[in-house]
């Protein structure tokens, strides 16, 4: 039989971020912590010379018909280029023989949902049930797919946007702005912090965007642009300011994530976001914390949304 070959249009008319959505990588990430879970390291490459990387991800759930390897680039001068900074596709290969089931030409599209996903999870899990007020640092794809996100988990009503191109944070802020939702922008930092309930950020940052005198009592953080060594969105204060650090995954964060800035804090037995949502470590317990989750992205992730988005076609497929 031959692989199934889906395309980024193909799947777009298919698949959305909404609750199942979040629901979905929230179990996988609980699976990852249960066990019956094999995801080794992510392959990466750093490109300093194109502004540039390419990370290679995969897991095999037990249980699951396939799982997925994932080859996502991203090149951060396209958006000058007229190009979206990430692309990428994922191939599913069948748990029992594999053998290739599918091709998934998504260009990132399944990763930006996925990781959009997993921002909503961190949210329900951490932040407070009466988080009314988002900041969004950063000004792309991600920036609004991390505040759908938040709106499906928490009664977000305000948000702010901070972006080092004021222009387009305040493009975005005015694309966001809906009944029910306003949406502002800033050309300050320090005051979108000041102002939210959960901040989330979303660049490719090498230096600190965020400060931790910024940070106050009962505040939610999401950092999920740090994926590479070198990266760092967060000043590594923050992590000694919380109250409690959570990582995707603690063997990725310590090396690409907020915590490779961390030294004094890196060796410490962190909890997972899936240990937490599978009973096994606590998360917030008082109102006042100030809570941290750090996302590099998981092999399980991509598993996931790959079998959902098989899931999604296999009606079409008498042999399914």
């Amino acid at each position: 039989m031959n692989p199934l070959i889906l395309t980024e249009p193909d799947l777009r008319a298919r698949l959305r971020l909404d609750a199942p959505l979040i629901d979905l990588i929230e179990s996988a990430l609980a699976r990852l912590a249960r066990g019956g879970v094999i995801m080794p390291p992510i392959l990466s490459m750093h490109l300093p010379e194109v502004n540039g990387e390419v990370d290679i991800k995969t897991a095999f759930i037990s249980g699951f018909q396939g799982f997925a390897v994932k080859i996502s680039p991203g090149f951060f001068d396209n958006p000058a280029r007229g190009l979206p900074s990430t692309s990428g596709l994922m191939v599913v290969l069948d748990s029992e023989t594999g053998r290739v089931r599918a091709v998934l030409l998504d260009n990132g599209f399944l990763t930006d949902l996925r990781t959009a996903a997993a921002g909503g999870v961190a949210a329900r899990w951490l932040a407070r049930p009466d988080a009314t007020r988002a900041a969004i640092f950063g000004a792309g794809l991600q920036a609004r797919l991390q505040l759908e996100a938040l709106s499906l988990v928490r009664p977000i009503s305000q948000a702010m946007i901070w972006a080092r191109d004021p222009s387009r944070a305040q493009a975005l802020a005015t694309r966001l702005s809906r009944p029910g939702l306003t949406v502002c922008a800033t050309a300050d930092p320090a005051e979108a912090a000041a102002f939210a309930d959960i901040i989330v950020t979303t660049t490719p940052a090498t230096q600190p965007i965020l400060m931790a005198d910024w940070l106050r009592p009962g505040q939610h953080v999401t950092a999920m642009g740090s994926d590479q060594p070198g990266k760092g969105e967060l000043d590594p204060a923050c992590l000694a300011r919380a109250d409690l650090y959570v990582a995707d995954r603690l063997s990725q964060t310590r090396l690409m994530g907020e915590l490779q800035h961390a030294p004094g804090l890196r060796d410490r037995d962190h909890p997972e976001l899936g240990q937490i949502i599978a009973g096994q470590r606590p998360g917030r317990t008082h109102p006042d914390q100030i809570t941290i989750c750090d996302l590099t992205g998981t092999g399980v992730q991509d598993t996931a949304i790959a079998t959902h988005a098989l899931d999604a076609f296999s009606k079409d497929d008498p042999n399914a």
